[in-house]
């Protein structure tokens, strides 16, 4: 494992955190829709390191329900606090993005809107529905909030029926208070096993790491994803958005990713996703093979 600071903090950024600029013909056309009609992905708003490759594939994620959260987790960079009115039209706006794009893989996410009834369901439900209809070719993963564990509520993804449903428990369990706050591990946990239980076909999690976490934990974390019955996990380096979230501790060694990665396939996995740049979404095409 890397060292660190006495004061918790890594010395610099390792050599393997560095990304190549995105190119390609593919990317730049991408790019150009997107600046031209204005259009909200995560990919360009997060500045993913991934960027370039995912559109190359043809992928790209797009966030509905606004972009201020209900809730304030350490490591994420979205706005928290009072969120906006709910755009109706939302769903039929994001399903023209994907036509413009010419998307052929989807994934779409959102902040929590623990604000809501419904806790944002019904908009999740109507993307998925509207996506299908202007573009019925395009697969999708819905990455979702854990709409506080309702069953009622997690019964509209079940029956949108996406490819993939995701839900990230993004770190351990003794770091799960501290990193995330107003979420669960348990829940998490009862979530992914209840969307497998009504019949979803492909559960997904994430993990992020150099919290703090030590070896075993994480592989305790994915441990417990497969006794869920998760097939498809990513694990990736969590990475500071500003000074005030939660600092790095420690950068992980790619061998350490490897590691990983191969214990995952033996765990039974049908896909593992390991390596510092990962996040979320990454070779999201792949996961629905």
């Amino acid at each position: 494992m890397e060292t660190v600071l006495d004061n918790n903090l890594p010395i610099g950024k390792p050599k393997w955190l560095k990304v190549k600029l995105p190119i390609g013909q593919k990317y730049t056309e991408l790019r150009g829709l997107v600046d031209k009609y204005k259009l909200n992905t995560i990919c360009t708003s997060g500045s993913c390191p991934n960027m370039g490759e995912c559109w190359g594939e043809g992928t790209a994620t797009f966030m509905i329900l606004g972009n201020i959260c209900t809730r304030s987790c350490g490591f994420c960079g979205v706005k928290t606090g009072r969120p906006e009115t709910v755009d109706w039209d939302e769903p039929e706006k994001v399903a023209r993005s994907i036509k413009i794009m010419k998307i052929k893989h989807a994934v779409i996410t959102s902040v929590d809107r623990d604000d809501l009834k419904d806790m944002g369901s019904i908009i999740w439900f109507e993307t998925v529905q509207a996506i299908r209809r202007m573009n019925p070719e395009t697969t999708l993963e819905t990455l979702i909030p854990d709409f506080q564990g309702i069953e009622r509520h997690l019964d509209r993804i079940v029956e949108a029926n996406p490819e993939v449903v995701s839900h990230n428990v993004e770190t351990v369990r003794r770091l799960t208070r501290e990193v995330r706050i107003q979420a669960k591990y348990d829940k998490s946990l009862a979530v992914l096993k209840y969307l497998k239980q009504q019949g979803i076909k492909r559960t997904k999690s994430g993990i992020m790491l150099g919290l703090g976490e030590t070896e075993e934990e994480v592989i305790q974390t994915m441990q417990d994803l497969r006794d869920n019955n998760v097939d498809i996990v990513t694990i990736g380096q969590y990475l500071q958005p500003s000074k005030k979230h939660l600092p790095v501790k420690e950068f992980i060694r790619p061998e350490q990713f490897e590691k990983y990665e191969k214990i995952g396939k033996e765990m039974g996995f049908r896909h593992v996703e390991s390596g510092a740049l990962v996040r979320s979404s990454y070779h999201a095409a792949k996961h629905i093979l």
